[in-house]
């Protein structure tokens, strides 16, 4: 398999497809203002590593279909049907029974956190202190569906509410006895 052949898909992690393909990187940050943490190498070697394509689009907002074929063709790879990529992760849902505003013992804003970290970092430290059925808040401007795919992979209880446009609320609680 040549450079060119390597695989862009929606399973591909970004730090894989930056390592074969570079030059996609001004094409990722072209197509949604959050990739533009790309740029930030402290960011780059923690998210880019976790993150796959579906995570990058469910962050930039877009159908995985249409970020993966995008890619695609930058690189001359012939493009995969619609109905090839499925769209099925959703980060999304109605209220779920575990929450409740009142056991929120603490709260992350991506908007006031410092740069060179990533709020996800600050989140794991702070969610590793909860105790039972207490809650943790991160709010930010984007999806953070890597950090939410990694929350769940640990056991913790996971919502996430979009509030406007450029608001996301993700809510994180250590399930109960």
């Amino acid at each position: 398999m040549t450079e060119r052949d390597f695989p862009i898909l929606p399973s591909t992690k970004v730090a894989a497809l930056l390592d074969h393909y570079p030059e996609l990187e001004d094409v990722l940050i072209g197509l949604a203002p959050p990739f533009k943490k790309l740029k930030n190498p402290i960011l780059r070697r923690g998210v880019a590593k976790v993150a796959s394509l579906r995570h990058a689009a469910a962050v930039g907002r877009m159908p995985v279909g249409e970020l993966i074929n995008k890619l695609r063709a930058a690189v001359g790879q012939q493009a995969i049907a619609p109905d090839e990529i499925s769209d099925t992760i959703s980060y999304f849902s109605s209220q779920p029974e575990w929450f409740d505003a009142k056991r929120i013992v603490a709260s992350i804003d991506e908007r006031e956190s410092d740069a060179n970290k990533m709020p996800v970092a600050t989140l794991l430290q702070k969610a590793a202190r909860l105790q039972p059925g207490e809650i943790v808040a991160l709010i930010t401007t984007f999806l953070p569906a890597p950090g939410i795919d990694i929350m769940r992979n640990k056991g913790y209880l996971v919502w996430s509410v979009k509030e406007g446009p450029e608001l996301i609320r993700t809510y994180v609680s250590r399930p109960g006895p």
